[in-house]
């Protein structure tokens, strides 16, 4: 219990950390102007507040359920710090799969076109989520950890690489050439995950890859776009809305 606690703690620490030092830095070196203020900062914010909240409620009990009751087909030689890395290259390229399907079946894309809404960047995109694909997210997860076996502290490891990452490629700040440019080859930077919220469709409909931006190389999912400071961030053809009526629009009937 002690070890879970600790566990919790630090990847806590180690986001709000992250993301603190990324809202100073992309005020300091913005990139692009910003759309919607404070006020716009602090609805993200509010919708990450809900979705913390249901943390140690939900997510945080069923992962540590699904961690605890793999299938149990891996051979005990399967274990130990090697282990690790193929473990999250596997959850990495099953967080491919799940956001670009949160993309193309209409279902998830209520909930997940919540977080596309955002018609400006920064740090605090990285957190604006509908708690309903906040849920849809763990279940589908657990499912794969139980199946794959794979342990809790993995599974943490992954989700502090992940947000670390995505409070990266979601902020304002301005990289010098030099060093985003072979740092995209790696992992996910802004000048990728920028245009997946370009307020094109197609465009939308891309670079899905959260951690390792290979997956979008190797499957097909790469725009050929180049980002730039004037690019329209948003869903096309749609504007943001207020807290409200973001938490309620998954559940309201569409038009045709």
């Amino acid at each position: 219990m002690q070890d879970f606690i600790a566990i919790v703690t630090s990847k806590g620490g180690i986001i709000v950390t992250t993301l603190v030092t990324f809202m100073v830095l992309e005020r300091i070196f913005p990139v692009a102007r910003w759309v919607g203020g404070l006020w716009r900062v602090l609805k993200n914010i509010g919708l990450a507040g809900f979705n913390a909240l249901l943390s140690p409620l939900i997510v945080l009990p069923l992962t540590l359920f699904a961690a605890g009751h793999g299938l149990g087909w891996r051979p005990e030689s399967w274990s130990g710090g090697w282990v690790m890395p193929l473990d999250l290259l596997i959850l990495d390229c099953w967080i491919y799969w799940w956001h670009r399907a949160n993309h193309e079946l209409p279902f998830l894309w209520r909930f997940h076109e919540v977080h596309h809404l955002d018609e400006t960047l920064d740090a605090s995109s990285a957190l604006r989520f509908h708690f309903g694909e906040v849920l849809l997210s763990a279940l589908v997860r657990a499912a794969v950890i139980i199946l794959l076996g794979i342990p809790f502290t993995t599974v943490a490891v992954f989700e502090v690489l992940v947000a670390v990452n995505a409070i990266f490629h979601h902020s304002n700040v301005k990289l010098p050439q030099w060093l985003e440019r072979p740092l995209s080859w790696l992992i996910v930077t802004p000048s990728i995950h920028w245009v997946h919220h370009h307020a094109i469709r197609r465009d939308t409909d891309s670079n899905y890859s959260a951690l390792l931006s290979v997956w979008d190389r190797i499957f097909g999912s790469s725009s050929a776009t180049t980002r730039t400071p004037e690019m329209p961030i948003g869903v096309e053809g749609l504007k943001d809305r207020p807290a409200l009526s973001l938490v309620t629009r998954p559940f309201r009937p569409r038009k045709p």
